[in-house]
């Protein structure tokens, strides 16, 4: 079972507390209003680039929106504990929701990873827009077939296998042919 996380609430919290519009953060992270607006709304996000640019105009890490504990020393995620969930459109252009994104870094302070398990929900049709961001990427394949879009270049990757790639450069993971796939990924974004 998962708890959905209220990203939202949390990034206009702390948008609030540095007494920042939603204009100006939206400005400063060079991300339309409209959107930012939508995020703060609990409304569906588009990926993971917009929360990082936001986090880097609030001053705080990726992973401060997807998790409230802050502890020190290890940090445990066992399988049959509930995880807390965010949804992402993952910049699908009929914007629904197709990945489940599960944290298995909850609680760790000052971490410069952010590890997740992702479901990534069957599809039909719809097309996708790449999108980049400042870090790295590692993507193992637990179930399924991804296909991942890198600059140029597409990827079939099968259960078992790997990539990593610098997140600069514009892309895209899905399902291939649609159907649903699980992922371990770990982010790193720089702060």
């Amino acid at each position: 079972m998962n708890v959905k996380v209220s990203v939202g609430s949390k990034i206009r919290s702390l948008r609030e507390s540095k007494t920042m519009d939603i204009e100006t953060l939206a400005e400063r992270a060079q991300l339309p209003l409209e959107q930012v607006k939508t995020i703060e709304e609990d409304g569906p996000l588009p990926g993971l680039a917009p929360l990082i640019k936001i986090a880097r105009v609030l001053g705080v890490r990726l992973g401060t929106f997807l998790d409230d504990q802050q502890g020190a020393g290890a940090v445990v995620s066992r399988h049959k504990d509930k995880r807390e969930s965010v949804r992402f459109s993952n910049y699908g252009t009929e914007g629904r929701e197709n990945m489940i994104y599960h944290s298995l870094s909850d609680g760790k302070n000052n971490r410069h990873l952010d590890p997740f398990v992702i479901d990534i929900l069957p599809t039909e049709g719809g097309s996708f827009e790449p999108s980049s961001h400042e870090g790295e990427e590692f993507i193992y394949v637990l179930e399924g077939q991804v296909e991942i879009n890198y600059g140029k270049q597409t990827y079939l990757l099968e259960t078992g296998d790997s990539i990593y790639y610098d997140s600069i450069v514009k892309h895209h993971v899905h399902g291939y042919g649609g159907n649903p796939a699980r992922i371990l990924a770990v982010v790193y974004t720089p702060i």
